[in-house]
C-alpha cells in the first residue's frame, strides 16, 4: 500500500510541474498534452484529475502556493504601506509574468469564485497590507476593503492578459502595475472649501 501511495504522489507532482509547464506555453493546451509531458497515461491522469478543470484548479493551487512561497520572505511589515505595496506588486508581477499564461487558462476554465479561492493566501497578505495602510493613512477607506482586494487581484490578471495580447510591455508592466495600483488606494482629494 505504502509504495502504491508513492506513486500515486510522484504522479499527482509530475502532473502539477508539466501543467505549469503546458499551460504556461499554451493556455488551451489539452489535458492529453499534460498527461504526455509528465509521462503518465490518461486514464492515471484522470484517476487524480476527473475534469480539466479540476486539473487548472489543482496546477493553479500548485502555482500559487510556488509564489507564495517567494513572496513569503518579503518584508511587507516594516516599510510604510505604499513602500510595501511597490515591492509586493513588483514581486508579484515577476512571479504573475513567468505564469501569465497559466494565469489565462485559469480565467477562462475557472469561476471566478473557484480562482479566488485559489489565491486565498496572497490576497489576505494584500488585504493585510491595504488594511495597514488606511491606519496609516496612506491607502483609501471610502471603498470596502474586499472592493479593493479584489479589484487588486483583477488588475494583475488585466496585465497578464495585457502582456500577452502585445499590447503591454512585460519589461513596463509591473511599473505599469505599481502606478496604477498607488493611484487606485490613494485617498481621495479633499474635498474643495
Amino acid at each position: 500500500m505504502g509504495a502504491r501511495r508513492a506513486d500515486a504522489e510522484r504522479n499527482i507532482a509530475a502532473i502539477l510541474e508539466a501543467g505549469r509547464r503546458v499551460l504556461s506555453a499554451d493556455p488551451g493546451a489539452s489535458v492529453m498534452q499534460v498527461a504526455k509531458e509528465a509521462g503518465v497515461g490518461r486514464v492515471t491522469l484522470y484517476g487524480h484529475f476527473p475534469s480539466r478543470e479540476s486539473l487548472v484548479a489543482a496546477v493553479v493551487s500548485h502555482t500559487v502556493e510556488l509564489a507564495g512561497t517567494t513572496l513569503a520572505g518579503l518584508d511587507l511589515d516594516t516599510p510604510p504601506a505604499r513602500e510595501a505595496l511597490a515591492t509586493l506588486v513588483r514581486s508579484s508581477w515577476d512571479v504573475l509574468s513567468q505564469h501569465s499564461r497559466l494565469f489565462l487558462a485559469a480565467d477562462a476554465a475557472l469561476p471566478a469564485e473557484r480562482l479566488r479561492e485559489r489565491h486565498a493566501e496572497p490576497l489576505g497578505r494584500v488585504e493585510r497590507l491595504i488594511s495597514r495602510g488606511r491606519d496609516e493613512g496612506a491607502f483609501r477607506t471610502d471603498l470596502p476593503l474586499t472592493w479593493l482586494v479584489s479589484t487588486f487581484l483583477a488588475i494583475l490578471h488585466t496585465a497578464a492578459g495585457e502582456v500577452e495580447a502585445g499590447r503591454l510591455a512585460r519589461e513596463e508592466a509591473g511599473e505599469t502595475l505599481v502606478r496604477t495600483l498607488d493611484a487606485l488606494l490613494s485617498p481621495p482629494p479633499a474635498p474643495p472649501l
